[in-house]
């Protein structure tokens, strides 16, 4: 078995672009873009600071009911890394004002029809050391 093309240029670009629209949707509250961005199948998971969301309806549903504020956040590292052309995993440390613990966030993407979309999201916080 041979090893898959690691950090390919092209994809990687291809994955920084997707991943900047997701942060700008997500900081802006655009639902639609959001929504747009994750798989819509029922295979779909997001593990959230709160919850855990299984399928693309119940991601959905969270995103429709949440509200838009407080949303604006610094991203502090940052780490994108492709497997072939189709796949790439995405991680975040980020932090908010007036929070003190460390935010962090994992992505899983596929390309499905020359589109990126997340497959497989978790969100936590870490205490500040």
């Amino acid at each position: 078995m041979s090893s898959p093309l690691i950090d390919d240029p092209a994809t990687r670009a291809a994955v920084e672009a997707a991943f900047d629209e997701y942060e700008r949707a997500l900081t802006s509250n655009d639902v639609a873009a959001l929504d747009a961005l994750f798989w819509d199948s029922p295979c779909t998971v997001r593990y959230g600071a709160t919850e855990n969301l299984y399928g693309y309806e119940s991601i959905r549903a969270f995103r429709a009911a949440r509200p838009g504020k407080g949303l604006m956040r610094t991203v502090i590292e940052r780490m994108v890394t492709t497997f072939g052309t189709d796949h790439a995993v995405t991680s975040i440390a980020f932090t908010r004002v007036g929070e003190a613990r460390i935010g962090r966030q994992s992505q899983t993407w596929v390309r499905f029809n020359g589109h990126w979309r997340v497959v497989a999201a978790h969100v936590s916080w870490m205490e500040p050391t």
